[in-house]
């Protein structure tokens, strides 16, 4: 398809929360809702009332609107917060926070379940300015900051109206193929209803004005405003994870079984190193890849630079390049009966099927006593795997082996933090430190993709 640029800037809706039973806000100034009423500066409650949203105030004023309730600030500069918003849902760093956002606020009701979705309407260059603060550090390196600016805004706006495309979406059923069982699924942004994003990990980081802002985050806005990735003459999905572990994977290994030229696989460095050999599909040299700790741009452990580009809670974690995780046999045997649905009684093997061009494990064989199953792609492999997720699906196994019976434990050894397609958080902000401009950055992410201007300021 064709480019054309747009008459103005879009809007985009955010969702903040779903399947709440209720919702504590404030409003920080005046907002009208869809009858023109004015509500004030205060804190309100909501909640599902038969099929109409209830909104009661702490004076006891309440409101009834049919399946929505829409609050449209009277002033630019009023905003709303949300209380007990839960961010990085299913993570290790899972925790809640109270967030201020500006824009419009819609409380809307799912009637079936009598549960509340919270969205947030806002232009697309104010949602961007909170997206690249929540991904990275306000005060992370210039260039880092227009990079992910036009990184985030090409991802968004290929997700929405005349840019988004139809994928195939995976059965979520076990199958079997060959007499063994297959469980093979991704998941993707269509997940969503009601609302175009989410404000979480499963899409982009926005955590409204919660998260503190700075004027290079502005001057990165400003100085990308409206710019996109395009390829051919198509808007970029432009991925991105936190550490590629050195290596950066292709589109089709975690997602559909599609190419995407300019999300391919490369080394995250100037020069690949002398000592390793690719691909690293090959198990050899997977894992003599993943056991070293090979020079890379994502290969910090400088607290300095990491305190400088990574979010607080980003930073309790050290060891993104490469980790280690050791699971119990009844430990292992538990998350797969409750990730899995699975009895798989003990675990003797856990061995890749297939890997990816960074070395990430597509598909897994899981060898039990009761059953044996290949599972993948690389997020189910992560989820099977860990109460939360594991850092990423790069990884190579270890187990103690016992006198005539299942291990004991098994521990996997692993690089990367993430899919690890597209842009490399951690390398890029590392390419930014070493004086790397956010148009050298690119290319090396986005692989023949190019820089357009798609709408303008003030058009």
């Amino acid at each position: 398809m064709s480019i054309r640029k747009i008459e103005r800037e879009p809007e985009v809706s955010v969702g903040l929360m779903s399947g709440a039973k209720s919702v504590v806000f404030e409003l920080k100034g005046a907002f009208v809702n869809s009858a023109g009423q004015r509500l004030n500066e205060g804190t309100y409650n909501a909640g599902p009332w038969i099929n109409e949203v209830e909104i009661v105030s702490m004076d006891g004023w309440h409101d009834f609107s049919a399946s929505e309730y829409c609050l449209t600030p009277v002033e630019p500069t009023a905003s709303f917060i949300i209380h007990n918003v839960v961010i990085g849902i299913g993570f290790h760093w899972e925790r809640k926070m109270d967030q201020r956002f500006q824009g419009t606020l819609k409380i809307k009701l799912d009637a079936a379940e009598q549960r509340l979705a919270v969205i947030n309407e806002i232009p697309v260059e104010s949602y961007l300015t909170s997206v690249i603060s929540s991904e990275m550090s306000a005060n992370s390196y210039p260039e880092l900051l227009k990079a992910h600016s036009i990184v985030s805004r090409s991802w968004l706006l290929a997700q929405l109206g005349p840019w988004k495309k139809e994928r195939h979406k995976p059965s979520f059923e076990i199958q079997t193929s060959d007499g063994e069982k297959r469980l093979i699924r991704w998941y993707d942004q269509e997940s969503h209803a009601g609302f175009d994003v989410c404000a979480d990990d499963h899409c982009q980081r926005y955590q409204g004005r919660a998260t503190a802002t700075s004027a290079a985050v502005h001057d990165a806005i400003l100085a990308t405003f409206g710019q996109v990735l395009v390829y051919e003459d198509e808007l970029c999905d432009a991925r991105f994870s936190k550490s590629c572990g050195g290596m950066t994977e292709s589109y089709d290994a975690a997602w559909e079984d599609s190419r995407a030229p300019y999300l391919a696989v490369s080394y995250d460095g100037e020069e690949f190193p002398a000592g390793f050999n690719l691909p690293l599909t090959s198990e050899a040299n997977a894992e003599r890849w993943i056991r070293n700790s090979p020079p890379a741009f994502c290969n910090t452990n400088d607290k300095n630079i990491l305190g400088k580009i990574l979010p607080d809670f980003d930073q309790e974690t050290a060891d993104f390049y490469r980790w280690r995780v050791t699971i119990a046999q009844d430990d292992l045997q538990e998350l797969l009966r409750a990730k899995l649905g699975v009895d798989f009684g003990a675990i003797h093997k856990l061995e890749a099927v297939e890997r990816g061009a960074s070395g990430r494990i597509v598909r897994l064989r899981i060898v039990g006593e009761r059953e044996t199953m290949v599972i993948g792609k690389e997020l189910e492999i992560r989820r099977a795997l860990s109460p939360s997720h594991l850092y990423s699906s790069a990884f190579v196994v270890e187990s103690e082996e016992t006198a005539g019976g299942a291990p004991a434990r098994f521990t996997l050894i692993g690089a990367g933090w993430g899919h690890g397609v597209g842009l490399c958080q951690i390398g890029a902000a590392l390419m930014a430190e070493r004086g790397y401009d956010f148009r050298r950055i690119l290319e090396h992410y986005y692989r023949g993709a190019r820089l357009y201007g798609l709408y303008s300021a003030g058009v």
